[in-house]
């Protein structure tokens, strides 16, 4: 087992080589806020989830998206500022259960603390499932549809052992992935805005009338669904909270350097967010099951 756990985890580190695990911080920002970036994969389409089909109608879902995305982006605002005012109160990593227990007591940081076991699984499980949706969506990929479970299950494995070698090690094979991300959809927002406000030259996504027949009509959007479709566009925020927890982490002065990271994070995670949800009020993409709201306005 011990040369089975070297060959996947690696040596352990020894004391006097910490220092050299601190991160810079492109690298910290790939590690801390791939959870809370990568979710602008999916929180648009969350959203659409709620207001289109909860109204029946595709256009009132449309109608609220960027509405409620500016909410959002204004909640994200909020949250940003307070962690950055954390991270310099609680230089050694200042979570929602550390601040609750310090000024709330023991019981309400109880309630913080299970609130993030939560979190923390919901957000293996949809990142996950959002990745494997992504996928499937290249038309090449259709076929792996009915493998969704095995594919999760292996991403879960991959990410998993590649965390157990080290925070700088899984930042450095995280560190790619997650630029490219950030530079392929920020083309793809900026290109697609370029056409659709400058050029006009872009079509709306085709809707399958035969099996989306109930998203055509006039339908109807109250106060409880566009409250829902807020809390579900929320999802954006999942994560911001890493940065704050994972101050140690970062190379001298560790504090500054993680309020810096936190501010590039928000402002990425903020500008691609309501980016695609601007797209999306042009392209009208549906929430279907075969391709993601994402894939969808790409291939316009």
């Amino acid at each position: 087992m011990a040369i089975l756990k070297r060959l996947l985890v690696g040596r352990p580190l020894a004391t006097t080589e910490m220092e050299h695990q601190r991160l810079p911080k492109t690298i910290a920002l790939a590690v801390f806020s791939s959870d809370a970036i990568s979710s602008t994969a999916y929180a648009t389409e969350e959203i659409l989830f709620v207001t289109a089909l909860g109204a029946s109608s595709l256009d009132r879902g449309i109608d609220t998206l960027v509405p409620i995305a500016v909410a959002v982006a204004i909640l994200l605002a909020i949250v940003v500022t307070s962690y950055r005012q954390t991270i310099f109160a609680y230089p050694s990593g200042g979570g929602s259960y550390v601040v609750s227990r310090e000024n709330l007591g023991e019981n309400p940081s109880l309630v913080a603390g299970a609130s993030l076991l939560v979190d923390y699984i919901l957000t293996v499980s949809v990142s996950i499932s959002a990745g494997v949706a992504a996928i499937i969506s290249i038309p090449e990929f259709h076929s792996l549809a009915k493998h969704r479970v095995v594919l999760g299950v292996g991403l879960i494995v991959f990410i998993t052992l590649a965390n157990l070698r080290g925070i700088k090690e899984s930042g450095r094979l995280f560190a790619v992935p997650t630029y490219i991300y950030i530079v392929s959809l920020g083309a793809l927002v900026g290109y697609g805005l370029f056409r659709s406000y400058i050029l006009d030259d872009v079509s709306r996504v085709p809707i399958d009338h035969a099996a989306f027949h109930g998203l055509l009509g006039g339908g109807s959007l109250g106060i409880f669904l566009v409250l829902k479709g807020f809390s579900s566009g929320a999802v954006a925020l999942t994560g911001v909270e890493a940065i704050s927890n994972g101050v140690p982490a970062f190379r001298r002065p560790e504090s500054k350097n993680a309020a810096t990271t936190l501010t590039w994070m928000g402002i990425a995670l903020g500008s691609l967010f309501f980016g695609v949800s601007l797209l999306a009020t042009h392209l009208h993409p549906y929430p279907t099951e075969k391709q993601t709201v994402i894939a969808q306005m790409g291939v316009r």
